[in-house]
């Protein structure tokens, strides 16, 4: 059984920064591929970063330059350092860790690949 705890979202002005952490309990995070994925209530989900067990990484479009996804295996944490901030990033973000490998940067971002997921932390910027 994997479990996922995610820290350190909060309420940060336009321009600010934050950085998102997710643990995983049970499971190795160097074992499958981890991504974050958010959702603001009444849109759908979308994929923001993810991260292979190469250490290959997958940006959103809307996040490049922004966002950088980074994990350390012995920690068996994930880290989504996010700069820039802006309004349109408040959402609830969501750690999530798949069976396996994914095929591709493409599918790193689609939030249906992915098995485990975290209780959420919400970032909201003003």
């Amino acid at each position: 059984h994997v479990q996922l705890v995610e820290s350190g979202g909060g309420s940060v002005q336009a321009g600010g920064s934050l950085r998102l952490s997710c643990t995983s309990f049970g499971s190795p995070i160097s074992d499958r591929c981890m991504g974050w994925v958010r959702q603001d209530p009444g849109k759908e989900r979308e994929g923001v970063a993810a991260i292979d067990i190469y250490g290959k990484t997958s940006h959103a479009d809307s996040v490049k330059g922004r966002f950088t996804i980074s994990k350390d295996n012995a920690k068996n944490t994930l880290y989504l350092q996010m700069n820039s901030l802006k309004p349109e990033d408040t959402a609830m973000y969501f750690c999530a860790a798949a069976p396996g490998m994914l095929p591709g940067r493409r599918s790193m971002l689609l939030a249906p690949q992915y098995q485990y997921w975290g209780q959420g932390t919400q970032v909201t910027v003003s």
